[in-house]
């Protein structure tokens, strides 16, 4: 497995996939093709399905257009290429128009992207273990926690990383429960974090904590879906799950700095096995693969901070993650809005009940988080097409029906 750094990116969304991926492409690309007079880019299948929605067109315009080079933008969304459903080719065109060279390149989830024909992202695999069972062997054998064998293999300057990536979810929090407003594009959705935290302070003990928890996850989704700085964890469309559920734990329970990122570490190393033995692409594997892993990780990092053991914090994620197996992608209007928002303050509150059922446990279960990966890896390519970020199936489709009335 690769660093947890590459889970944990700082970006603008609304998508890890459809908006920071095709962006680095497009960076990428260009780096190389300085002279070039004009571009053409060819959006595949899911990229091409919910591209606008998404703004996947102006990131790269954005990136390919900064010294003014013409940009045309092709869309093909019923049209997959072999290896990913988000799938982009770039050509460089010269002054009269014609192809100078031409690269293909796979948005795999979380940012990260692959070019055909070159080997996968350049960072290195430092983890000498990738599935969840071998690293509890580990631990128990060793008597370290999850965060000191993120710490032992990544060293101390992983917290430099972790810092900013903690600062950086508090002040999405933050800036979103100040905002207001209409939500960009054609859904005309208000933002609700700030209603919703200001009705929680009217509640007492348990309902005015679920209330906080809810504002909090839905104030850094709307500020994704406004195209505000953020976090991936594990991506943009799961990004408020994780900052909901530690931005609350450090206000209402006084944990240290500190505590915060071995809880970032721990959640990090969640992601990571899900990433590496499956997908945290919704157009791979559907929503489970997003809100379901942002989910396992939340529950992960809340377990340990109520001092969970090792086999403790596994079930939380398990249960965390279980409990989101077959969820669809199936954003309305190709935007990060409906269901997504609304789904990650849900699942910001399940993430709490599996800590809390878990910490009720012995930590013995039967089915094992990484049994689960398998599964919802099996369950995700199993699901069709339409219900994997193609804006074509499930709650999607009912909109548009609704709107042609």
């Amino acid at each position: 497995m690769k660093s947890i750094k590459e889970i944990y990116r700082i970006g603008t969304g609304p998508s890890s996939s459809h908006t920071m991926g095709p962006r680095k492409a497009a960076e990428s690309f260009l780096s190389t093709h300085l002279g070039a007079h004009g571009f053409e880019v060819t959006l595949f299948g899911s990229l091409a399905a919910t591209g606008k929605g998404h703004m996947t067109d102006e990131a790269v315009i954005d990136a390919l257009g900064k010294t003014g080079i013409p940009v045309k933008i092709v869309w093909k969304p019923d049209e997959f290429l072999p290896y990913h459903p988000n799938a982009m080719t770039i050509r460089s065109l010269d002054s009269e128009g014609f192809p100078t060279d031409v690269q293909t390149y796979y948005s795999v989830g979380g940012g990260a992207i692959e070019e055909e024909g070159k080997p996968h992202e350049t960072a290195s695999e430092i983890y000498p273990h990738d599935t969840l069972e071998e690293i509890m062997a580990y631990c128990e054998r060793t008597g370290r926690t999850y965060w000191e064998y993120v710490e032992q293999i990544e060293g101390p300057g992983l917290y430099d990383h972790l810092r900013e990536v903690w600062k950086t979810m508090r002040e999405a929090v933050e800036r979103g429960l100040d905002a207001e407003g209409r939500l960009p594009g054609p859904l005309n959705l208000q933002r609700k974090s700030h209603a919703y935290y200001v009705k929680a302070g009217g509640y007492r003990d348990n309902l005015r904590s679920r209330g906080y928890v809810f504002a909090y996850a839905l104030a850094v989704s709307e500020e994704n879906a406004s195209g505000g700085v953020i976090v991936t964890a594990p991506t943009c469309g799961s990004c408020g799950v994780l900052p909901g559920v530690l931005y609350h734990l450090w206000k209402s329970r006084n944990f240290t700095e500190m505590q915060m990122l071995h809880a970032l570490a721990t959640a990090g190393l969640f992601g990571n096995i899900v990433k590496q033995n499956a997908s945290i692409s919704g157009a791979d594997v559907g929503c489970q693969g997003e809100v379901g892993v942002a989910c396992a990780m939340a529950a992960a990092a809340a377990s340990q901070l109520f001092g969970g053991s090792p086999a403790q914090i596994e079930y939380a994620a398990e249960m965390g993650l279980e409990h989101h197996l077959g969820m669809t992608c199936d954003p309305v209007c190709g935007l990060v809005q409906i269901p997504c928002i609304e789904r990650n303050a849900y699942a910001a509150a399940r993430a709490l009940d599996a800590n809390i059922y878990s910490n009720f446990s012995d930590g013995s279960h039967r089915v094992s988080f990484d049994k689960l990966v398998r599964v919802m890896k099996e369950t995700g390519h199993d699901l069709p097409s339409l219900y994997k970020e193609t804006g074509t199936g499930g709650l999607a489709k009912d909109y548009k029906q609704m709107t042609r009335k």
